[in-house]
């Protein structure tokens, strides 16, 4: 049994579904990779520039947002990105763009930047089939990151992260891509491990509108009988915490059904290459929520690098957060054994468990509570997860567990 974390002792985030840090805007379906688990079917179709502004226009309408994850598909594929970026920029927020990276280029990346891009969201993992890189560990893969990392600072000023879908038998290599991002603290500002999951369940029936329905449909349909579907982010946690003991998730968003799931759980660590003093606690991440939200109007999604390089200077917060009090502490002795230690800047970085949809044994869905990942599908607000259901079947998706079957025939009995 993974180790219980009690919710009620993290921050829950503010967030909701009308005022949010994200928007997901989704300009196009294509994509030069098939990666498994992707829950996004492969069209090569992409949305015209005013479909994207149309799109924009019911974020704008409909809720209030720091920045604008350009997704897919991977958003690269798509012949004007550069005027899409624009369009985010010139509706005064961040433009982070979500990619595999597979079609990304040093002179593509300075031209996205002088439209507004803000930063970049690799997704990077050992199941994505990548030409030159088949068959390769989590571990191996940190290799492909760096390259990624430093193609990004190269051209300077850009957030950059990295997220990865985790599995099964991939678990176990999660605190080596900590360990990785521990040494390009700095570089790459966030990491996020997302659990995997299927659209089709063994235990149970799926219906739309009544009718039941062939769930094959959907390209995430399970497809290997053994692997699991089911693991939660504490489990992510307890195996982070056997290379790093004082790993601390701070803050979290739960789950729609059972408020003590971690649909979002995450961390803030303070450090410089290859050490980390310590992590935020809850008090410190509500500061700087709520005092971004004071100032700006607006919960806060991307930090520029700049300011994610200031951990010196927020550590006085240690007065209201036990958290940045450890951080200080351990500098402070640092500095006693080492001043040069003074030279180097110290940086945040975030470690962002994501745990999908779950489905409970009564077949509710267990979403994600004010998901920042919600996009747009004829002029509405949706989860962009579940997307798939509403092209498929014109709706959400319900679930019947089997065995109502049998207990419904033994009631009758």
């Amino acid at each position: 049994m993974p180790e219980t974390i009690d919710h009620r002792s993290l921050y829950r985030l503010p967030w909701s579904f009308a005022d949010n840090p994200i928007a997901w805007l989704e300009p196009t379906q294509a994509c030069n990779l098939a990666c498994d688990g992707c829950y996004r079917k492969n069209v090569k179709e992409h949305k015209s520039l005013d479909e994207v502004q149309s799109d924009l226009e019911v974020f704008r309408s409909l809720r209030n947002f720091d920045g604008v994850s350009i997704a897919g598909g991977d958003p690269l594929t798509h012949p004007e990105i550069v005027g899409i970026v624009s369009r985010v920029k010139a509706m005064g927020r961040k433009a982070i763009l979500n990619t595999n990276g597979l079609a990304l280029t040093r002179e593509l990346l300075v031209e996205l930047k002088q439209a507004g891009l803000m930063g970049l969201t690799f997704h990077v993992d050992s199941k994505q089939g990548r030409p030159g890189w088949r068959d390769k560990t989590e571990t191996q893969m940190n290799e492909l990151r760096t390259e990624y990392a430093e193609l990004v600072a190269s051209v300077g000023d850009l957030a950059c992260a990295f997220n990865s879908t985790v599995y099964e038998d991939t678990l176990c290599q999660v605190p080596d891509v900590v360990a990785w991002a521990d040494q390009m603290i700095g570089k790459v500002h966030t990491v996020v491990f997302i659990l995997y999951r299927a659209a089709m369940l063994d235990n149970f029936r799926y219906f739309a509108r009544g009718d039941e329905i062939d769930m094959q449909k959907l390209v995430y349909t399970k497809e290997e009988e053994t692997r699991r579907t089911d693991m939660q982010a504490p489990e992510v946690v307890e195996v982070i915490r056997r290379r790093y003991p004082d790993f601390r998730p701070s803050a979290y968003l739960n789950g729609t059904e059972k408020p003590d799931t971690f649909k979002w759980l995450l961390s803030l660590r303070v450090g410089r290459p290859g050490k980390v003093y310590g992590y935020a606690g809850p008090k410190f991440l509500e500061v700087t929520q709520a005092a971004y939200h004071l100032f700006a109007g607006r919960y806060m999604s991307y930090a520029p690098p700049g300011a994610l390089a200031t951990g010196r200077s927020m550590m006085p917060l240690s007065l209201w957060d036990d958290g940045m009090r450890t951080v200080a502490r351990n500098y402070a002795r640092a500095l006693m054994t080492n001043p040069l230690e003074a030279r180097h800047e110290q940086h945040f970085q975030s470690i962002l468990i994501i745990q999908p949809i779950d489905v409970l044994p009564d077949g509710r869905m267990n979403m994600c509570d004010a998901c920042p990942d919600i996009t747009v599908h004829e002029g509405k607000l949706v989860w962009s997860c579940r997307l798939e259901e509403l092209k498929n079947f014109g709706c959400w998706v319900n679930a019947v567990p089997r065995d109502r079957e049998v207990r419904a025939v033994a009631a009758a009995e």
